[in-house]
């Protein structure tokens, strides 16, 4: 499957020049999830909406400067590869080129879109994210806003008593801030036509803004987040989850255990993207790995030798798909930058996830792995009379993105 048929011919587009305070205008319309950036008629790179969100910017920047080398993919690109370059590059909108110019725009909400016929055949509790970074309601919005920015992600799950009250997102964040720091600000430090203190005004300048910004980061969250909650159990497919995201608007939902109903864990539309790009090709294990260059001293096949070997100990065990993710740290010690590494592994026999961190990506994947060497030797007692499904049954179980 290719897309042909999601091209988004219609985009926004901004010369490098452009002050960023336009192009932050432009996100009003709350549809928009990044804009083209151009230098005449050369393309340039996006920029996202988390972007701007993300990162402290002064209104009279370019947006040259904050552009995000995005990869351009041509109108007949594959969706498993569109699927693959999304993840690689961390980015939900990329420009699709014709005669090296920018044709349109190919979108995350676009290739769910045209997939989802095909989702049935992965659940929630192989594709979401185990670990739930949430807060509590009476931590404060700023605080929050910095969970979420260390953490990368954009929703924040509300929980109180082991039950979720509430999402916080950092698009809320960021415009609750924002609007006030902005009604905040008026007059100048010399009081320029009596619009002083004592006249009722300002205190006046940017000391106002910022001092009006600071109390507005100090309500609690509870203040700000919103009380509509969308839960999905683990064993529901992501057909389901991706029809539930649509019809409420929203890009997650919180995963709840299916005994106790108590959060477990998110899913949002970047873990379906990554379940597109799992493939098998002759004969190879199935593993994915994402942040590859950050391994030291080891390559693809070398990832996937340790993945064989981690398993092979275990009887006769098949690796459905193994996922292995890699994230830098800015903590260094001797240079070498502290990296988180997270195995997830698919088996005939179950599901094993894992995280280690440690100084040095290969380090750091290496503990991941004896961790789920534990949890598979605890394991090897059952499970191993459970049939390996054939051909046929892995097709329709684990969809189309592993054929050809």
């Amino acid at each position: 499957m290719d897309i042909t048929e999601i091209v988004s011919t219609s985009f926004t587009e901004f010369d490098i020049g452009t002050p960023l305070s336009k192009v932050a205008g432009a996100f009003e319309n709350q549809e928009l999830d990044a804009v083209v950036v151009t230098d005449g008629d050369e393309y340039r790179g996006v920029v996202s909406r988390r972007q701007l969100a993300s990162s402290s910017n002064q209104p009279s920047a370019k947006v040259g400067s904050q552009v995000q080398h995005v990869p351009a993919v041509e109108r007949t690109e594959d969706v498993r590869e569109v699927a693959r370059l999304m993840i690689g590059s961390d980015a939900k909108t990329l420009p699709v080129l014709d005669d090296e110019r920018v044709y349109g725009v190919v979108t995350a909400d676009a290739v769910l879109a045209a997939v989802r016929p095909f989702l049935d055949a992965a659940t929630v509790d192989e594709a979401h994210s185990a670990e739930l970074i949430s807060v509590t309601p009476e931590i404060g919005i700023g605080e929050a806003l910095n969970t979420l920015r260390e953490s990368g992600i954009a929703h924040l799950p509300v929980v109180e008593d082991d039950e979720v009250v509430g999402m916080l997102s950092l698009y809320d964040v960021i415009e609750f801030t924002t609007r006030g720091g902005s009604r905040s600000q008026g007059g100048s430090s010399g009081n320029v036509g009596g619009g002083g203190k004592a006249a009722g005004g300002s205190h006046g300048g940017f000391g106002a803004r910022e001092g009006e910004s600071d109390r507005m980061l100090d309500l609690p969250v509870r203040n700000l987040m919103s009380d509509a909650v969308v839960t999905i159990g683990r064993d529901a497919t992501l057909d389901e989850v991706v029809e539930t995201m649509f019809e409420q608007e929203i890009s997650s939902l919180v995963v709840t255990d299916s005994e106790t109903d108590e959060p477990s864990g998110i899913v949002t539309k970047t873990d379906v993207i990554k379940a597109l790009t799992w493939e098998q090709d002759d004969g190879r294990q199935p593993v994915q790995v994402f942040g590859l260059d950050l391994l030291d001293g080891m390559d693809y096949d070398g990832v996937s030798a340790l993945i064989e070997s981690m398993t092979s100990k275990y009887g006769d065990m098949q690796v459905i798909k193994a996922s292995i993710e890699l994230q830098e740290h800015k903590e260094q010690t001797r240079g070498v930058p502290l990296v988180l590494a997270r195995i997830r592994l698919v088996t005939d026999r179950g599901y094993f996830t894992a995280d280690g961190e440690g100084y040095g990506a290969t380090h750091a994947l290496r503990l991941a792995a004896n961790t789920v060497e534990r949890q598979l030797l605890k394991g090897k007692t059952y499970g191993q009379s459970k049939k390996h499904p054939d051909a046929e049954e892995q097709e329709k179980l684990y969809g189309w993105w592993l054929g050809g």
